[in-house]
């Protein structure tokens, strides 16, 4: 079970990336409150949001905020504990056999890892269960993908609620050109909604999508190391050799530092 700690990381950028925007309106002279149009804001988040209605499901449409609250929890896969944990009953399987694996089974809270191990057990082809995890994997991917293409979708559609709202705001000075003195208050009126599209979807929605994206793809990666973890123990590999297969999943500096402890002699 992948346990989650807050990404800090998140929220410095959500923060600092707003401030400085503001700052640089402030440094250049300009005022907040002139950017500052709710009617604009609602048109550019809400009318691009009920867009995902059109070309969502509306559970994936109501599912992108909580995949936007995911970005703001890391999720630790526990590389090391399941490396360990790997180690530990590949030497049980070669000192008492496989079967004597299925105890540990009701222990294990990594469900993933159960289930390939449960397989195991049961003496099933180590072709068959590559395919059956690899198959678990991909759907969880896939699931993943619809998430990260809501957010990828709102990023798309907030420019274009943007320039409508500026054509929208443009159609309605044009028809009041009466009054010289409005028409720049009115064109600067207009090119806020433009200018709320291009914050969102670029400051925040491309790099929500963005940073889910990188976390599918640690998950998958833990995925294949259990994957091959599992076939490893099943072929009764030398424990070394596991070892040194799992290794190669991890990033240099955690890798030096695990390899003292599970490859010391």
């Amino acid at each position: 079970m992948n346990k989650t700690s807050v990404d800090t990381a998140t929220y410095v950028g959500v923060v600092g990336a707003m401030v400085m925007v503001l700052g640089s309106i402030v440094v250049s002279g300009g005022n907040i409150l002139n950017f500052v149009d709710i009617p604009s804001l609602m048109l550019v988040l809400i009318g691009s949001y009920f867009s995902l209605w059109i070309a969502f499901p509306g559970k994936d449409a109501i599912g992108v905020f909580s995949a936007i609250g995911r970005t703001f929890k890391k999720p630790n896969f526990n590389q090391a504990g399941i490396i360990q944990k790997m180690i530990s009953f590949s030497e049980k399987a070669r000192r008492e056999g496989l079967l004597a694996l299925e105890d540990e089974l009701e222990d294990l809270d990594d469900e993933f890892m159960k289930k390939g191990l449960r397989l195991v057990v049961d003496g099933t082809d180590a072709g068959i269960i590559r395919d059956l995890m690899e198959l678990e994997m991909s759907q969880m991917q896939a699931r993943h993908a619809v998430k990260i293409k809501g957010i990828g979708m709102w990023s798309a559609l907030s420019p274009g609620l943007g320039m409508l709202g500026t054509v929208m705001g443009l159609v309605a000075m044009l028809k009041n050109m009466d009054d010289k003195a409005s028409i720049g208050p009115n064109m600067a009126l207009a090119l806020i909604t433009t200018f709320y599209g291009s914050l969102f979807s670029n400051v925040y929605f491309l790099s929500w999508a963005c940073k889910l994206t990188g976390y599918d793809s640690d998950e998958a990666s833990v995925k294949e190391m259990i994957i091959e973890g599992v076939l490893s123990i099943q072929s009764g590999d030398n424990t070394r050799i596991l070892a040194m297969k799992l290794l190669a999943y991890l990033d240099p500096i955690a890798r030096v530092a695990l390899e003292k402890e599970v490859l010391k002699d």
